[in-house]
């Protein structure tokens, strides 16, 4: 065997091992188990910003993990309010405070919230070619929902950055297209 074709047989050998590794860690969030959706009490479920209120007898998929998290992780953007009486429900996981719709503050799915590891650490979020630096503030739960504690809203999908009004605005995204868009994120 040729210098060459040992170094091309080890490359490739690193490039499958690398694939691999890859593929195994992508599919490595799988779904949790299952809710069922139970109808809000009358004025319990919050519909500012667009927001879903729980369907009677409809079953969410609950994770307890995110994808995993990279310099350019893949999310969706989700718009929230931190504010006292906002849809965001109760005060804020990190501080038990409520935040201004006017600083921008997010709340992670469980998994990248990590049991509270990025708790008032900013995170670089990438958007409408524009990118802001936020501060995490809150977990979006996506184990538990439908009930009072969550605004009988469903569970947080394991994708989510749910942010407020300042983020969107920073990014320059239309007011008209708040809601829900694609971004990717990353530690800052």
């Amino acid at each position: 065997m040729t210098a060459s074709s040992l170094k091309a047989s080890v490359l490739l050998l690193c490039v499958l091992h690398l694939t691999y590794s890859l593929d195994v860690e992508a599919q490595s969030c799988q779904p949790s188990g299952k809710i069922e959706g139970r109808k809000p009490p009358p004025g319990q479920c919050n519909q500012e910003n667009d927001s879903d209120c729980c369907v009677q007898g409809k079953f969410y998929t609950t994770y307890t993990c995110s994808p995993p998290v990279s310099t350019n992780t893949r999310a969706v953007l989700t718009l929230n309010s931190f504010q006292k009486g906002g849809d965001g429900g109760g005060p804020s996981e990190c501080d038990n405070q409520y935040h201004s719709d006017d600083t921008p503050v997010v709340a992670l799915s469980t998994g990248w919230f990590n049991r509270r590891s990025r708790c008032h650490k900013q995170i670089k979020i990438n958007g409408n070619g524009q990118s802001v630096l936020a501060l995490v503030v809150d977990e979006c739960d996506s184990t538990m929902g439908c009930d009072g504690d969550h605004d009988y809203q469903p569970r947080c999908r394991n994708n989510i950055v749910d942010a407020s009004k300042a983020v969107w605005k920073a990014l320059g995204v239309p007011e008209n297209d708040w809601g829900e868009t694609d971004i990717t994120w990353t530690d800052a």
